[in-house]
């Protein structure tokens, strides 16, 4: 794995010095990292899954990536003049942000009740809409405390078969979920709010350590 920036290291070590707990996540916070560099570096994107809490987490997380989070995101400057003459292009021009790109699954209500109306499988709506957009290039992201969840499951063995890196974020014990990705991340915690509260500092801090790889600037 290449070093990590001054910048990125400060990131990292903010989160150490508020939550020295998190320690024995950091090489695998790490990999992530450098998995979604790889990602963005070739075109990709990121694929996150959960239910109740995590579920939010994943939608919270896509928040981050797909506009400013910390650091200032300007537009290309071929995107830019694109823009020059294009309807609402030079307001557009002045407020837009770049994007890390993020999708968080389970949103499209009518592919969802699709899913479980039509096929005879249980929970496997996050897998059928994986199937749908996910590429080599990709990371997914199945977020639960017991890493026991199996549409997350599902939809992370979907992404293996097409090639895609597949990352669990769960609790200590890790689960079938940890067993199975190629990068498991499993935060400290005794019960399901300290597990992810825990989370919480973890994925802003893979926020933070990828916005600022790629946009240093503070806004």
């Amino acid at each position: 794995m290449s070093p990590l920036s001054a910048l990125e290291q400060e990131v990292l070590d903010g989160m150490l010095e508020r939550r020295p707990d998190l320690s024995g996540c950091v090489q695998d916070l790490l990999a992530l990292h450098h998995a979604l560099v790889r990602s963005y570096d070739a075109g990709g994107k990121l694929l996150l899954c959960g239910n109740g809490g995590s579920n939010a987490d994943a939608m919270h997380i896509a928040g981050e990536l797909c506009k400013s989070f910390e650091r200032k995101r300007p537009l290309p400057a071929d995107i830019l003049q694109k823009l020059s003459g294009l309807p609402m292009g030079n307001e557009l021009a002045q407020h837009l942000e770049a994007g890390l790109a993020a999708v968080a699954l389970g949103f499209n209500g009518s592919l969802k009740t699709a899913v479980e109306n039509d096929s005879p499988l249980r929970d496997m709506a996050f897998a059928q809409e994986t199937i749908s957009m996910v590429k080599p290039e990709d990371v997914l992201i199945g977020i639960s405390t017991s890493g026991n969840a199996k549409n997350c499951l599902m939809a992370m063995s979907t992404a293996k078969a097409v090639g895609a890196t597949v990352v669990s974020l769960t609790g200590p014990k890790g689960g079938n979920m940890a067993a199975f990705a190629d990068i498991a991340i499993k935060a400290p915690g005794t019960t399901v709010k300290t597990i992810q509260e825990a989370h919480l500092v973890l994925y802003h801090t893979f926020c933070a350590l990828i916005e600022v790889h790629y946009f240093p600037e503070m806004r």
